[in-house]
């Protein structure tokens, strides 16, 4: 779907574009131009950033950070006999 008939950038564009690292509408101007001539493409291109962002964003259960398994210290495993058994 074309969002910036202007400057012909369509959904599809904006989606590479969230792909590539961008995240705010200043960066979508800036490298796509969107928004730059008339501006009524603004609210429909802030949506599909907004879409985009929200996609991507990491699920509650991997927003808490969690180290890499190759920097976890192993805890020793402490032995302690049973007397009572004996």
């Amino acid at each position: 779907m074309i969002v910036c008939i202007c400057n012909n950038v369509s959904d599809r564009k904006i989606r590479q574009a969230v792909d590539a690292g961008m995240t705010s509408m200043v960066e979508l101007r800036d490298h796509l131009d969107i928004g730059t001539c008339c501006g009524k493409c603004h609210p429909s291109a802030k949506r599909v950033l907004r879409d985009c962002l929200a996609e991507n964003a990491p699920s509650p259960l991997h927003a808490a950070h969690q180290p890499h398994p190759a920097h976890v210290q192993a805890q020793p495993i402490l032995f302690y006999p049973n007397t009572l058994a004996a």
